[in-house]
């Protein structure tokens, strides 16, 4: 099918210059919104400090807000790929320390991703990011980074969404309720493929109608649990700097935030590739230094909202690939709607309302399809054992450090136990230097 940029889509519906309703655009967005998860992190954190009700709520409110605003810039101006900005996992630890040092307070912990952001937005100007990018990261070590990704993430399906057991629903109803969510998914996404003509409908929606039919199915179970959305409020405001909490400067956590970003850059950068895989545009110089400038702003902005580091979110190329609906216009859909949860606190709550194993059958099937499209950009290259170990080492890694017991790590230096603590970038970092260390034929 051809589309509006002249390129032809072997699997998208819907291509990235495509212009398609702003109507259809926010219900398409909603699915990217739906299966992402930025609750995840500020949860996370709010628990582990032991923040109240209140400032948990307003941390939640102002990461919706700063993904919202960074996902606009990246689309629309930076970046221009068909990603959203979401909170990352990786800055959550030292995070937490930063704050508890800081006597629960946000000021420091702000204060040093706001000053990350500006070294960010500094290396994207100065065009030296694209030139790492060039030299130390070719097809084989991007397709081995977005395979590691999908292999990463597909743990936490299982081990956050998935076997768990609830007060409402048991580990076997959970596990139930993920597999007919992930079956309902496959299945409507295929009617898209077998019956273009009228099944695209289905195919495009498809993260909808199985969230909502798995949704269905847990309150048919008495594990849909919509208290919180009655008890929430129409309308509050996310905390921000400068009203809510103050910026203050510590050079130790300033100098934690810009090895956490550093990290951040190679994880979002594999991002880019898995979304570049699945809509198959190859990932310019220029459009990686623009992504970096906008990574930069965006979470210069975000610390300013009170949320913390944002990065590229893979599961979009997931969606992408289920779906096949790339338009930007989706993306920026998607990013109206995390502004607009930052100030609806019903419309957020009904959202975080979605049992987590519904979420999970989702988010397994994504990091399947972010792996396999890992696979497809390495699958042409020539397998010598030189490839195998440049693929095969990095894997070892990923799965070591996944599943590294915490006592081996624990009396590691504390900028260490951050790089342990995420398998992506080590993971890149090993890929990278096998390809230099190892000579070609």
């Amino acid at each position: 099918m051809e589309k509006t940029s002249g390129i032809r889509y072997s699997n998208l519906s819907i291509g990235v210059d495509e212009k398609i309703s702003w109507q259809q655009s926010l219900i398409l967005g909603l699915q990217h919104v739906l299966a992402m998860d930025v609750y995840v992190p500020p949860v996370i954190i709010a628990s582990a400090v032991a923040m109240s009700a209140t400032n948990s709520a307003a941390l939640i409110q102002s990461t919706f807000l700063g993904a919202g605003i960074a996902s606009l810039i990246q689309v629309l101006f930076f970046l221009r790929l068909p990603v959203c900005q979401g909170p990352s996992f990786v800055p959550i630890g030292a995070l937490v320390g930063i704050i508890i040092s800081d006597g629960g307070k946000l000021d420091t912990a702000m204060g040093a991703t706001l000053i990350g952001a500006i070294a960010v937005t500094l290396l994207g100007l100065t065009g030296v990011y694209k030139y790492i990018v060039k030299h130390f990261i070719p097809s084989i070590v991007s397709g081995t980074i977005i395979m590691i990704v999908g292999l990463t993430l597909l743990p936490t399906a299982f081990t956050s969404n998935i076997y768990i057991s609830t007060k409402a629903l048991s580990m076997n109803q959970n596990v139930f309720l993920a597999f007919i969510t992930a079956a309902i998914m496959i299945i409507f996404s295929m009617l898209g493929v077998y019956f273009s003509k009228f099944g695209r409908i289905f195919r495009i929606s498809s993260v909808i109608i199985a969230l909502a039919c798995g949704s269905f199915a847990a309150s048919l179970m008495g594990g849909l649990d919509l208290s919180s959305v009655a008890s929430a409020p129409f309308f509050s405001l996310p905390h921000i700097a400068f009203i809510n909490y103050g910026l203050s400067f510590n050079w130790s956590a300033i100098l934690t935030m810009l090895v956490i970003y550093m990290v951040l850059l190679a994880e979002t950068t594999g991002t880019w590739f898995a979304v570049s895989a699945v809509i198959e545009e190859p990932l310019k110089d220029e459009q990686v230094n623009r992504g970096v400038i906008g990574e930069g702003i965006g979470c210069f902005i975000s610390s300013l909202v009170g949320a913390t580091p944002l990065t590229g979110y893979s599961t979009n190329a997931g969606i992408i690939s289920i779906t096949g609906v790339a338009s930007r216009r989706v993306f920026v859909g998607a990013s109206i709607f995390f502004i607009a949860l930052s100030f609806l606190g019903k419309l957020s709550a009904l959202i975080n309302a979605i049992p987590s194993a519904v979420i999970g059958g989702v988010f397994a099937v994504v990091c399947m399809v972010i792996m396999l499209s890992g696979f497809r950009v390495i699958k042409n290259e020539e397998f010598s054992e030189r490839e195998l170990y440049i693929i095969g080492v990095p894997l070892i890694f990923a799965i070591g450090l996944l599943f590294m017991p915490s006592s081996l790590s624990k009396d590691a230096p504390q900028l260490l136990q951050y790089l342990l603590d995420s398998p992506i970038a080590i993971s890149a970092i090993v890929a990278i230097i096998m390809n230099k260390l190892i000579p070609a034929k």
